[in-house]
């Protein structure tokens, strides 16, 4: 079988896998990070949504061409945002799954391996990375869902590059500077590795080991001086910081820590099985940026400290793509080793992992359709709720929640009300808060937005009137157990949507 044949191959098997791992994995296009990049584009498309408060939704629009660009495709097709949305999440699913089976191809010309790779790859699409607060794949759109990919391709033609291709150079620049236009901080990541891949290729060992030298050399000082060089902070952006437990190892919890460690065992057991080839190359790449990420993190990333600017920069993010390199090389070894030309094992292996995947997504979403299609009505009843208030109230209204309905809000899964009901918003604790921790500017108003829904639903009419009509709230959004005398023009069993007097 030529490269060329296996290239189709490995597109139709991709192509199958990648319906699987949508049908297992779910898509809830409004839930957490989703949900905040939806609002931005729907602010592109829309200047006069969001006139309140409008930072919390363009902020993080200056980093990236990911919202514009989403916004221009909208315009030339002239389709549903919403449409679009599933169309690209698809396509970044398979993409992402794709640049999976590029890099095994690298290492194992085995049939078997590399669609044990991609097939383990789909069955732990959503797997969380340790402590990060990210997954794998998210089961919506993202600026990472389209760098992941692009990253991952440009690994694959790093080996191709290496090994004397120098077209391949250019590939390799192309995939990182798409990456960086929608994604900068994964971007620069990913060329972390991209070197670290280079210095592990050399066949010199005293190439290899002054490489390592080196690149430990830049990262210990780049992340040195980015702290002594970080402004100062103030006493409120600090709260703001340490409310990101995630961003500090020291306080992570001892399970998370089993997220560290584990992948970087399992990768020195996967890096002794192949002795001087690519297959070493690549688990020796995915250690080494491991070890340098969790060493730079544990020195500078420190509640203790006076600034939090590498904290900010979250260095273990790098472990997206150890654990994408983990996935697909221990994959590879069950293809080759295990599953082998055996109809039987790999349909095991699709009906043990999937119910597993799908039972986890159930579990993350409750309360809201596995696939949430852009035609069908939602059966979440704050989406019911928020979709109420975007076709009855007017475009400049501005809505206060509990300050953290995202995470303690009964049956919410997650739901961004911005995004769903296309109106301004008080800032949450939960998402809002994260936008703060990255952008310090936004420290004060995040503070006044969520002090003032703070316990909304348990105090009473006056108190709720006192702090949030100075700020110009005009709706509330309640549970429906809590008690209140305005008048709510909509109700359901879990969520009430009320007009201040």
């Amino acid at each position: 079988m030529t490269e060329r044949t296996k290239a189709w191959h490995g597109a139709f098997a991709v192509s199958l896998l990648t319906v699987f791992a949508i049908a297992v994995a779910g898509y809830h296009p409004f839930s957490e990070d989703g949900g905040i990049y939806v609002a931005g584009i729907r602010k592109l498309l829309d200047p006069s949504l969001y006139p309140a408060w409008t930072d919390f939704v363009t902020e993080h629009l200056r980093f990236s061409l990911f919202a514009p660009s989403i916004a221009t495709l909208v315009r030339l097709t002239h389709l549903r945002l919403e449409i679009v949305l599933l169309f690209l999440y698809a396509g970044s699913v398979w993409a992402t799954l794709y640049g999976g089976w590029m890099l095994a191809s690298r290492v194992s010309q085995d049939w078997r391996a590399r669609c044990g790779a991609v097939t383990l790859f789909a069955c732990w699409l959503t797997l969380p990375i340790a402590g990060t607060s990210l997954m794998l794949v998210d089961p919506y759109l993202t600026a990472r869902s389209l760098s992941t990919p692009l990253l991952l391709m440009a690994l694959a033609w790093t080996f191709d590059a290496t090994s004397g291709g120098k077209r391949a150079w250019l590939w390799v620049a192309t995939a990182i500077g798409a990456a960086a236009a929608l994604h900068p901080l994964m971007a620069a990541y990913g060329f972390a590795v991209v070197l670290m891949l280079c210095a592990v290729r050399p066949t010199s060992r005293l190439t290899r080991r002054w490489s390592h030298y080196s690149l430990l050399a830049l990262a210990l000082g780049l992340a040195a001086a980015i702290q002594w060089r970080a402004p100062a902070e103030t006493s409120d952006y600090v709260q703001v910081a340490l409310t990101r437990y995630y961003w500090f190892p020291t306080e992570w919890r001892w399970f998370e820590w089993i997220g560290l460690i584990a992948p970087l065992g399992l990768l020195h057991w996967l890096h002794n099985l192949r002795p001087r080839s690519a297959w070493r190359d690549l688990a020796q790449t995915a250690r080494q940026i491991g070890l340098f990420a969790f060493l730079v993190a544990w020195l500078f990333a420190r509640t203790s400290f006076a600034t939090h600017l590498v904290a900010r920069l979250q260095p273990l993010r790098t472990f997206q793509t150890v654990y994408e390199i983990m996935i697909l090389l221990l994959g590879a070894w069950l293809g080759e080793r295990v599953l082998k030309a055996i109809p039987l094992r790999w349909a095991a292996l699709l009906l043990v992992m999937g119910p597993l995947l799908f039972y986890a997504q159930f579990e993350t979403y409750p309360n809201s359709g596995h696939i949430e299609w852009p035609w069908t009505q939602p059966v979440n009843q704050w989406e019911q709720a928020f979709l109420w208030v975007r076709d009855h109230t007017a475009k400049d209204a501005l809505f206060a929640l509990d300050a953290h309905y995202i995470t303690q809000g009964k049956h919410e899964d997650a739901q961004c009300f911005r995004a769903i009901a296309e109106r301004s918003a008080l800032p949450d604790y939960s998402k809002d808060g994260g936008e703060a921790s990255i952008t310090p500017a936004l420290t004060e108003p995040w503070i006044i937005g969520q002090t003032a829904q703070s316990n909304l639903e348990t105090e009473s009419d006056q108190q709720r009137a006192a702090k949030l009509k100075p700020l110009g709230v005009s709706w509330i959004v309640l549970q429906t157990p809590s008690m209140t005398g305005w008048t709510c023009p909509y109700t359901n069993t879990v969520v009430k949507v009320c007009r201040l007097p």
